[in-house]
């Protein structure tokens, strides 16, 4: 994937509730693991607090904010080598407990094709 390709995509509330977010702790990144929910709820955490690993892949931008995802976790989405785009979306529900969305009664949701059956 080249460093050019930005397969992220965002909704109008998406971005409505990153601005709030980085209005309050400033910059942010975005971190697709497959650890909870399913795998379809990114996690948000501030650039500061956040070590991005040689296993993560760099998807794209929200924003100014960087979308990573993991290696293995790509894999089994078959987002490497394709040209799968996601959505980054905002719906009801509480976010990641160590996501900057939690609390907020508004979480971050991926939607892609990869998704359905």
């Amino acid at each position: 994937m080249s460093p050019e390709t930005n397969r992220v995509s965002a909704t109008s509330a998406a971005l409505a509730l990153l601005a709030e977010i980085i209005a309050e702790h400033g910059p942010v990144l975005f971190h697709q693991s497959g650890g909870c929910c399913d795998g379809s709820s990114p996690m948000c955490y501030p650039v500061s607090e956040f070590c991005v690993g040689a296993g993560d892949v760099l998807l794209g931008h929200v924003g100014e904010a960087p979308f990573y995802i993991g290696a293995l976790q790509a894999e089994a989405w078959g987002v490497l080598g394709d040209e799968s785009e996601w959505l980054l979306d905002a719906v009801t529900g509480r976010g990641g407990m160590f996501s900057l969305d939690n609390g907020r009664e508004q979480r971050f949701l991926i939607r892609s094709g990869a998704c359905t059956i």
